[in-house]
């Protein structure tokens, strides 16, 4: 057995919450995530359940009452009203919230938002409405939801050759032609 088989299988052995202690031993910065409500109407961030992996964030439409309507096949940028700090080697990724893409076709229109650890604007969501019927949005709705990431910065250097695979230079859909 690998080293990798190894720590993998240790590590899906583990709680949530050892995995949490052990990802805090590694990355002490990763438990806080310092926000900045950008106006008096805007809410927190807020983790569903202890196991959800994203934190859901409100649209800050302005107030109790307010809303915008989104025709279908258009977008429209709106602001959750907070501003974070996220740690070093993180990134935050904006997902559309699966309840509003299926229910209601609202889609984030870049698919995935990334929000950089050295940004501090607002977080904005461009939402798409891709149903066929006009779209409300009200302020205070749940509207994506923020998941923190970590990545790791690599160097791109030049080389003569990148060698070959099994796969090759086999693209879109390539691998499901494959026999299994």
């Amino acid at each position: 057995m690998s080293m990798k088989d190894i720590i993998s299988s240790y590590w899906c052995s583990l709680t949530s919450k050892e995995r949490q202690e052990i990802w805090d031993m590694i990355y002490p910065a990763s438990r806080g995530v310092g926000y900045v409500k950008l106006s008096e109407t805007a809410h927190e961030p807020y983790r569903g359940s202890e196991e959800a992996a994203g934190y859901d964030l409100y649209a800050d439409i302005g107030g109790e009452g307010r809303a915008v309507v989104i025709m279908p096949g258009e977008y429209m940028k709106i602001s959750t009203g907070i501003a974070i700090a996220l740690p070093p080697n993180t990134f935050g990724a904006l997902y559309p919230r699966s309840g509003m893409a299926t229910k209601r076709g609202l889609v984030l229109a870049n698919g995935t938002g990334i929000i950089d650890s050295d940004y501090r604007g607002p977080i904005i969501a461009a939402v798409k409405n891709t149903s066929n019927e006009p779209q409300v949005i009200t302020h205070g709705e749940r509207i994506v939801q923020l998941v923190v990431e970590p990545y790791i910065t690599v160097h791109f250097n030049e080389v003569e050759t990148i060698g070959t695979t099994a796969r090759g230079e086999g693209g879109f859909g390539s691998s499901d032609k494959k026999e299994k």
